[in-house]
């Protein structure tokens, strides 16, 4: 059983070290962490000593088998203006809430909820997220979870390779992938399948289109699924037929950048060390131009999470985070490659959760 109660108190610590009376979380992702409720309508509402998770009636039976840690109400009507009007307990003075998910409209819906003499400056916006630096750091269930979806995405690659062919399209190979992620007990795919095969490679989020793979070139797959509400992401890129010199080479230097940077994974390490690692080895091979995005990103019950594996970025890496290792080179008009591993951070340094062969794969 996740725990969620543990997760409560935590929250509940953050706000008393940060002065903070109540808080609303209206983002879902965090309510389920919180809490454990995975609908899709839902305003958990959190005091010193009383905890609240509002849903509607589609819920009823659901909210109550999920939820722990807070008592459930079915709202009459609106959810959010429920969790509004509840917070306005005695002894409230502000209820805080995450400036990041929250719309203006959400925020005129909240203020509207209270009474009158409430509605100036009862709502303040957080200095920076609680829940979500809650969810930075997975605890052992987490970890366990993660392991399994991204175990499962490895399990995905083996089944896909005997269907890459050329002539297929991209499409086919997406649907195949889609197809053995459910057949093999997924909830779904964590994001848009990326395929991009031949020239189409050099395209960092190339969707898969109607494209027929080439006789010769790089196939880049780009994939994750979601199992026990935990996401996996992954990154390998096979050639079809042999590959000249330009292509073995620039595929060669961003494994050493891959594999630098899943090396610089340790407590106390920042993330923008690890990006570090990655860019300066594509620098020595003259191909850091090419490079064009950060190296990482945290992920969990979402499949971007903080924190951001990018240049010159404080956050310190601690045990239990999870983070993505994945730089490439594009290079427009000729071709693209990429390799990504999910990455664990433990009291020793890292673990590779996606261990799919990283050596270049000919088919």
């Amino acid at each position: 059983m996740r725990n969620h109660l543990g997760r409560i108190r935590a929250l509940r610590k953050q706000m008393r070290e940060q002065g903070i009376d109540a808080m609303l979380v209206t983002h879902l992702p965090d309510v389920r962490y919180v809490c454990g409720f995975t609908g899709s309508n839902a305003a958990l509402a959190v005091t010193a000593k009383r905890a609240a998770m509002f849903t509607d009636g589609r819920y009823t039976s659901q909210s109550k088998e999920e939820t722990l840690g807070a008592r459930v109400v079915i709202a009459k009507k609106s959810a959010l203006r429920e969790a509004c009007a509840w917070l306005e307990e005695p002894g409230v003075a502000a209820a805080y809430f995450d400036p990041e998910q929250t719309t203006v409209a959400a925020l005129e819906i909240m203020r509207d909820a209270l009474s009158k003499g409430k509605r100036r400056g009862f709502f303040q916006a957080l200095k920076k997220p609680i829940v979500s630096e809650l969810r930075m750091v997975k605890d052992a269930d987490e970890l366990l979870l993660m392991e399994r979806a991204a175990l499962l995405g490895c399990n995905l690659f083996t089944a896909v390779l005997p269907h890459m062919q050329a002539g297929v399209t991209e499409s086919e190979i997406a649907a195949d992938l889609e197809f053995f992620a459910r057949s093999m007990g997924a909830e779904g795919m964590s994001f848009e399948t990326i395929v991009a095969s031949g020239k189409r490679s050099a395209l960092p989020h190339g969707r898969a289109t109607t494209a027929k793979v080439p006789g010769r070139g790089f196939v880049t797959l780009d994939f994750g699924v979601i199992l026990n509400g935990y996401c996996s992401d992954m990154t390998r890129t096979v050639h079809m037929g042999k590959p000249g010199r330009e292509e073995q080479s620039a595929y060669e230097a961003v494994l050493e950048a891959q594999e630098a940077a899943v090396a610089a994974v340790k407590p106390g390490a920042t993330c923008g060390e690890v990006d570090e690692a990655a860019r300066s080895v594509l620098r020595g091979a003259k191909l850091d131009k090419y490079f064009t995005h950060s190296t990482g990103h945290g992920v969990g019950i979402e499949i971007h999470e903080s924190p951001r594996v990018a240049a010159e970025q404080k956050q310190v890496l601690e045990p239990g985070m999870v983070i993505t290792i994945e730089p490439g080179v594009y290079i427009e008009g000729k071709f693209g490659i990429r390799i990504e591993d999910m990455v664990a951070v433990t009291k020793s340094g890292g673990k590779i959760l996606t261990p799919a062969p990283k050596a270049m794969i000919q088919l």
